[in-house]
């Protein structure tokens, strides 16, 4: 047990590094330069409101004992502030705390360049309570959404990935466009901070991924260190090859499509795969995980090009990426999952029929509903109370210097100075 707890305190670490500064460093530099201040801060100030309403009343809400409304979440004040948690089981917490801030902060990438700081703070801890909790508990804590749909998911396909795509996709759609999207270029300022970013959210993920172990209790409740060895390798195998895979597709289609293969199509396909085999790396075998990135990197690619046609500002191709990949990585699990994985459930394609199928469809079906209306209710809320939008000007003059007082880059020049 000494070295399981060794093992998840630095997989809770790797999970943390995914956010900052990995998502915030792979955000800014798909940012403008006048921006990237501001889009890094939206991940650090998501790292911190959502750690603290974690440990507050999230926990309580995911996975307390203490059911409420048929198993949609569990009570907040069971464990509220952490009364009555065990110090050992202190890891799992911090754990799946860095799952709850990595959630949050994706969503800032579909709304990037014009929203108030102040309009971000307010929405964190609504959206963690009425989005991101339930959730957790009806997945990971095996309520409701498990009871009618008992889908694999073995590290948050619906939960991280589904929800912050939908989310991010409704956000776009109400707060409105960037100031002259589809008139102008908004091309990334520093494309090796979005590479370095997707680097570290590639190492970061083993501990996203491999950290969820989740079958290795043996019958008396004690660790059964053969399958925990049996479990981290193969998550560790699938989240590596996925991610390979989808990087290559990604680039294939790009090149098919356009003529050029990008280094922002490169790391666009490095977290293309990293989403799509979240879900399903403990479920399927090593081809398969090979499919279900190739698959994810093609149609992801694809799909971020559709934004522009619709019209549609989702900044950073959080909907694109998350949304469509979460969905891809969740539903081919009923496809690829194989009873010789540690998920242990036969997929269509191995003779399992129809009906894990039917359950992956149906978890995410559910997630895009739930998570679609809440999101909607709550940024109508903030848009007609304290607003989202930055002035008109301040946003053609960047949103770092309204809402932060600095720049990224004064290089000699006294224009947009960093000092007060």
């Amino acid at each position: 047990m000494d070295g399981y707890y060794a093992f998840m305190l630095v997989a809770t670490a790797l999970v943390l590094l995914m956010t900052v500064p990995a998502l915030a460093l792979f955000y800014g530099g798909m940012s403008r330069a006048k921006s990237v201040l501001n889009m890094l801060m939206m991940s650090y100030v998501a790292a911190a409101v959502v750690g603290l309403v974690y440990v507050l009343w999230g926990w309580s809400m995911s996975f307390s004992e203490d059911e409420l409304l048929g198993g949609l979440f569990s009570n907040p004040f069971t464990h509220f502030g952490l009364k009555g948690v065990e110090a050992g089981d202190l890891i799992y917490v911090c754990f799946q705390m860095t799952f709850a801030i990595i959630t949050a902060a994706l969503i800032s990438g579909a709304i990037a360049d014009r929203v108030k700081l102040s309009a971000w703070v307010v929405f964190l801890p609504i959206w963690v309570t009425l989005c991101y909790f339930p959730l957790a508990h009806m997945v990971f804590g095996l309520g409701y959404l498990h009871s009618i749909f008992p889908a694999q998911d073995y590290a948050g396909g619906t939960v991280v990935h589904i929800n912050a795509g939908v989310a991010g996709g409704v956000l776009a759609l109400i707060i409105g466009k960037r100031l002259g999207f589809g008139r102008e270029p908004m091309k990334p300022h520093n494309l090796p901070l979005t590479m370095i970013g997707a680097g570290l959210l590639w190492f970061g993920w083993y501990g996203f991924n491999v950290g969820s172990i989740v079958f290795v209790e043996g019958d008396g409740g004690e660790l059964d260190t053969a399958q925990f060895l049996t479990e981290t390798g193969v998550t560790f195998l699938n989240t590596t090859i996925a991610t390979m895979a989808a990087l290559l597709a990604w680039l294939a289609v790009e090149k098919l499509l356009h003529g050029k293969a990008s280094s922002l199509g490169a790391a666009s396909g490095i977290v293309a795969g990293l989403v799509a085999i979240t879900p399903a790396c403990g479920a399927v075998e090593p081809v398969g995980a090979i499919a279900i990135g190739a698959i994810s990197g093609a149609v992801c690619s694809w799909a971020v090009g559709l934004k522009y046609k619709l019209g549609f500002d989702d900044s950073f191709d959080v909907v694109g990426v998350h949304l469509v990949g979460g969905i891809i990585g969740t539903v081919l699990i009923g496809l690829f999952s194989s009873a010789s994985a540690p998920g242990g459930i036969d997929g269509l394609l191995y003779g399992g029929g129809l009906g894990s199928l039917g359950d992956q469809a149906g978890a995410a079906a559910f997630a895009i509903v739930w998570t679609g209306v809440l999101t909607a209710l709550i940024a109508f809320a903030i848009k007609y109370t304290i607003g989202w939008r930055i002035d008109e000007e301040d946003e053609v003059e960047g949103i770092d210097f309204a809402e932060h007082g600095e720049s990224a880059y004064d290089i000699a020049t006294n224009t947009g100075s960093s000092h007060f």
